[in-house]
């Protein structure tokens, strides 16, 4: 790996390099390589903000790779589990001033995704919420997108409010689009599918799902987001041809965390 690299440079480095291992790849040696060289550099140079940064995308390393786990089907050890927790709490206690909404929301995905406890989850959430939607926010488009979506499945499958589940999901959408990767955006298509689906929307439902399938062939995504976005057509066209209420329906990042690491996880 360069050396020459600010670390800035690295941090941006280590982003890309998590998208290219969460969506495409599988293969997170590069991402954490690039993080924990940005970590040591900005502990020498006691930059706290970029420190509390690379901490964070070393513990979005770590969930990627328990959420891969789990959607092979593999149990995740406690371990993991806890070592993932753990670089989330480095980061915030390193740049409490800083508004770290990552380390937020990284907290919130470790009680809602690994352990099922929205109880826990939510107030993660909310205040990542709070710092990602205030005006003066220099919180990117994804990281936003992702806030968004994780309090719309919280109304999707905890306190169930299809609407408001729509609302956010749409948001959560909007900016994945916005933002322009094309790896990012089926997985927001899925998840607002999967809403308009609760709420009674069958046929744009099915319209958002047929979209996600070939996006997610376009883009080359690995084969647990082709097949998590075809079982959810799937689903979507079955309650279509149905006389029968829509179900409502769990976004799978909350299906493969609340029971036993099924492997459609999204």
């Amino acid at each position: 790996m360069a050396t020459d690299r600010s670390i800035g440079d690295l941090l941006d480095a280590g982003e890309e390099a998590l998208a290219e291992a969460g969506f495409t790849t599988g293969d997170f040696a590069a991402a954490r390589e690039l993080f924990e060289q940005a970590r040591a550099e900005a502990a020498q140079a006691g930059e706290g903000l970029a420190e509390a940064r690379a901490l964070a995308g070393l513990g979005m390393v770590a969930h990627y790779e328990n959420v891969t786990a789990l959607m092979a089907g593999s149990a995740v050890d406690s371990a993991d589990i806890d070592a993932e927790e753990k670089l989330f709490r480095q980061a915030l206690s390193g740049s409490p001033e800083a508004g770290p909404a990552q380390a937020l929301f990284g907290l919130g995905l470790v009680f809602q995704v690994l352990h099922s406890d929205w109880m826990t989850a939510m107030p993660y959430f909310w205040q990542a919420l709070e710092l990602v939607s205030a005006p003066d926010t220099d919180a990117g488009e994804y990281l936003r997108s992702e806030v968004h979506r994780h309090v719309g499945f919280y109304f999707l499958a905890e306190d169930v409010q299809p609407e408001v589940a729509v609302g956010h999901l749409q948001i959560s959408l909007d900016l994945r689009e916005q933002l322009g990767d094309p790896r990012r955006i089926p997985t927001g298509l899925v998840a607002l599918g999967e809403a308009q689906l609760s709420a009674g929307r069958r046929d744009l439902a099915v319209d958002l799902l047929t979209r996600a399938v070939a996006q997610a062939r376009e883009a080359g995504l690995l084969a647990h987001w082709i097949r998590q976005a075809e079982n959810a057509l799937h689903a979507a066209q079955a309650a279509a041809e149905s006389a029968d209420p829509a179900p409502a329906s769990a976004d799978a990042d909350t299906r493969a965390a609340s029971a036993d690491a099924e492997s459609d996880k999204q």
